[in-house]
């Protein structure tokens, strides 16, 4: 019995420790696939959550780059640019909701993959972009843009991956950029000529599925 409760008592420490040193594992794993300035998933975490989302036939890929952000950090200074990151950020996860996933892959550039329940997102995401318009919080009112943003229903096409989609709703953010659009779906045909999975002169930000 003395020898039970000898290992015992040397167990229980360890055995606590280890449960401590469990929990501690899990919150800097979910700490590192978080965006520490807009609490989004990281392009790991985003990626995790957006592959498993794609197996759903009405999942669809949104892409949002935030206008002239270079200008504001230029103008405003960064932490008027990091307020505005912020502010996007909050506002898109309120319209991804907890059925689908938002995410920050990189500066000014955002990521979300929503299911289409209802076969409205086109108007939807005129709507969002509206809200995406409007000035943060705080900010000086001077202190505001737009976001530009591409869209492509995954069903259209079930060849590619969420690396593919994520390239074809680039493509239809930047037509939407260049012609102050607003909201451009993908089209169904070829992709635009790009440079390395990316339009010319586009920073690389592929998401590997």
């Amino acid at each position: 019995m003395s020898t039970l409760l000898t290992v015992l008592a040397v167990a229980g420490p360890l055995a606590a420790g280890w449960s401590v040193h469990t929990v501690w594992l899990r919150r800097s794993l979910r700490s590192a696939r978080r965006d520490p300035l807009t609490g989004l998933r990281t392009r790991d975490g985003f990626t995790r959550r957006a592959t498993a989302l794609l197996k759903d036939p009405r999942a669809v890929v949104v892409l949002a780059d935030i206008d002239r952000f270079k200008q504001i950090n230029d103008t405003h200074g960064h932490a008027a640019g990091d307020a505005l990151l912020k502010a996007t950020a909050d506002r898109l996860a309120h319209y991804v909701g907890r059925s689908g996933v938002a995410g920050r892959l990189g500066g000014d550039e955002f990521a979300a993959v929503v299911i289409d329940i209802h076969g409205t997102i086109g108007d939807l995401l005129a709507v969002l972009h509206g809200v995406l318009a409007r000035p943060a919080d705080g900010l000086d009112p001077a202190v505001r843009t737009t976001v530009s943003l591409g869209w492509v229903r995954a069903a259209d096409h079930p060849g590619d991956d969420l690396s593919g989609l994520l390239r074809r709703a680039d493509e239809a953010m930047y037509t939407a950029k260049q012609a102050r659009a607003g909201v451009r779906r993908a089209g169904l045909g070829r992709l635009l000529a790009t440079w390395s999975g990316r339009r010319a002169g586009r920073r690389g930000t592929g998401v590997a599925a």
